[in-house]
């Protein structure tokens, strides 16, 4: 509410937020304060309350990091902002009182919500310090607690553990001093007696029980919790292309694939030119690659850097393959490989045809590098991991060692791509990748 009066206050006496300096002129459509405070404040502020709730930001417990909560008021005030200019629209059917008005209400909604918010963590954490909201926690089960979950547990100032202890007797062996908040159980089995024996106590004791995953550990940033109707479940997520990301990822796909298309078509006829007058036709060279979750068969495009028999010739060159520690095959110095082509391959210029892929929906901007289906036979199952998202034309693997990184780790960091995926991830590969290519790291 201060900060929608406070803005109010400013664009009434036209003042900007730079001192001194008188940029704006008479407020003509500025309604009077009572009823700018009636209509406009009060239903604003509901509105302000109920998107951060949706957004987590009055969670009694909250484990979230700094910077997550302050990204998360950000949206909150973006989405109130969207929320007044929608409404005014379409249902009022006219303009904001004031755009600037608006400018200077988000700026302070951000700024109030930030300095309000940083008091109480302030506060929460001088309370803590003093045993106050401190959780008292105990392990149970044959199985002791991992290592990080140990880690967490001695560390965040939201616990006290007290141990691990073995079985239920060793629970009611505890003293009640101090106060158990939670029970942990390492090994929980639904047909065990000793699990449902726990789960009663706990219960029967007013004391919060819970454990971990039995599968899936090692990933629990992909694990989700959900309802199914009335019931809940835990649900492995692959990627967080799952859902909305992947819509978020195509549009980005479509939009900066045609706009690259048109702004390097003259460096694309060009490059065809070279092709032509160096070694003749064909100028594209079409490379059958597996697809997205490994059954899609993609035409790859790129420009030919090789004879036209380069295919011809790859059985008598197979010894000749550097990449022994894989299915890829890699030759240094590639002999098939023409004049202009070397050109091609120094600058990476030869992908570039892959737009028309990432335009067409069979390939992404970003992602695990496609490879050929002879290569990809030879895949563990753990390696058949990348296929669930989109081949790209760059990926994280390109940005860290192009095709000097053994396989083994080429899959590690294609894995990491496909498991924390997000919209800065593939900005921060396409920023990396201008300057991959342009120190020629790992051309060959």
């Amino acid at each position: 509410m201060a900060a929608l009066l406070l803005a109010y206050r400013l664009r009434e006496a036209q003042m900007d937020l730079i001192p001194g300096v008188q940029l704006l002129e008479p407020a003509t459509t500025l309604p009077a304060l009572p009823f700018y405070a009636d209509t406009f404040v009060a239903p604003s502020v509901g509105a302000f309350l109920l998107l951060s709730a949706v957004l987590g930001l009055y969670a009694l417990r909250s484990t979230k990091s700094a910077w997550r909560e302050m990204g998360n008021v950000m949206i909150a005030s973006l989405l109130w902002l969207v929320a007044v200019v929608a409404w005014f629209f379409f249902v009022e059917k006219q303009l904001f009182y004031s755009r600037i008005l608006l400018f200077h209400a988000v700026f302070f909604l951000v700024a109030f919500s930030i300095t309000g918010r940083t008091t109480l963590v302030l506060l929460q954490r001088s309370l803590l310090r003093l045993g106050i909201g401190v959780r008292t926690v105990v392990s149970v089960g044959r199985h002791s607690i991992t290592a990080l979950a140990r880690h967490t547990l001695e560390h965040d100032a939201h616990y006290r553990y007290v141990g691990h202890l073995e079985d239920l007797a060793g629970l009611r062996r505890l003293s009640y001093e101090p106060v158990i908040d939670l029970v942990l159980q390492t090994d929980p089995n639904p047909d065990s007696e000793e699990t449902v024996t726990l789960i009663d106590f706990c219960r029967s004791h007013h004391i919060g029980y819970g454990f971990f995953p039995p599968v899936f550990s090692d990933v629990p940033h992909q694990l989700r919790i959900e309802r199914l109707g009335m019931l809940p479940m835990m649900r492995f997520q692959p990627t967080p292309l799952d859902g909305w990301g992947r819509v978020v990822k195509r549009a980005g796909d479509i939009v900066a694939s045609a706009a690259l298309l048109i702004v390097l078509s003259p460096l694309l006829l060009f490059l065809a030119l070279g092709i032509l007058l160096d070694s003749g036709w064909p100028v594209f060279f079409v490379s059958p690659r597996v697809g997205d979750f490994g059954r899609r068969r993609i035409p790859m495009l790129k420009f030919r850097s090789m004879v036209c028999d380069a295919e011809a010739q790859k059985q008598e060159l197979v010894h000749l393959s550097h990449r022994s520690d894989g299915p890829l095959f890699k030759i240094k110095c590639d002999p098939r490989v023409t004049r202009f082509g070397h050109f091609l391959r120094r600058w990476s210029f030869d992908e570039l045809p892959q737009l028309l892929n990432v335009l067409m929906g069979q390939m992404s901007l970003v992602g695990p590098r496609p490879h050929l289906p002879e290569e990809v036979d030879r895949y563990t199952h753990i390696q058949r991991r990348v296929f669930a998202v989109r081949p790209g034309m760059t990926g994280l693997s390109q940005v860290t060692g192009r095709s000097s990184l053994p396989f083994d780790e080429e899959v590690r960091h294609d894995l990491q791509y496909v498991e924390e995926w997000s919209p800065l991830l593939d900005l921060w590969i396409m920023w990396r990748t201008i300057f991959t290519v342009l120190k020629r790291d790992g051309a060959e």
